[in-house]
């Protein structure tokens, strides 16, 4: 296994790192939670720079980098949801919008067509990741005016996921419009 796969692995570990010491509710494990999550998010950026840098891009690694994302995202805004830090129809509109754009990569690979990541999609996983960090943020230093739940920023980062999440899942449905519409052949 090569370098940035081992890397995108160590994710879906950190990811289960930071589900662990969430769940202790304890002043540590939110510290550790914090962390793990700050690593994880570090090391989406950094299994791609280094798979292109050092042309180890892989099936395998086009495979697990995405569903790593998925789950740290998912594993994060189910937490928040169940800490009262998201509305529970925020973080079901965020799951399924992975789901369906999953399902519409599926088809096109059936297809023989690649939908590539866009940058909509990407400023909605960085949205995502900070509101993530600023929740996370919160938990561990819940004085701090301005990431208090009722604060700007938090709301605002929330609601500017939301709304990329959204727009990014009906580009991902306009770009795939065509093979789903597409009927099969009358035998």
């Amino acid at each position: 296994m090569n370098l940035p796969n081992s890397i995108t692995l160590a994710r879906l570990l950190m990811t289960g790192i930071f589900l662990a010491a969430i769940a202790s509710n304890t002043p540590t494990g939110l510290i550790i939670a914090f962390v793990a999550f700050l690593v994880a998010t570090a090391s989406d950026w950094l299994d791609g720079y280094l798979a292109r840098k050092l042309n180890l891009v892989t099936s395998l690694g086009k495979l697990l980098d995405p569903l790593a994302d998925k789950i740290l995202v998912a594993a994060a805004f189910i937490v928040f949801t169940g800490k009262g830090l998201c509305p529970a129809w925020i973080t079901a509109v965020i799951i399924g919008r992975e789901f369906l754009v999953t399902g519409l990569r599926q088809i096109a690979v059936e297809k023989g067509v690649v939908i590539a990541a866009d940058n909509l999609g990407k400023w909605k996983t960085t949205l995502q990741l900070a509101f993530s960090i600023t929740a996370l943020l919160y938990l561990n230093a819940p004085n701090l005016q301005f990431i208090q739940p009722t604060s700007l920023l938090f709301k605002s980062l929330l609601y500017l996921a939301l709304i990329l999440t959204v727009l990014s899942g009906i580009n991902y449905l306009k770009q795939s419009s065509s093979l789903l519409l597409d009927t099969p052949p009358k035998s």
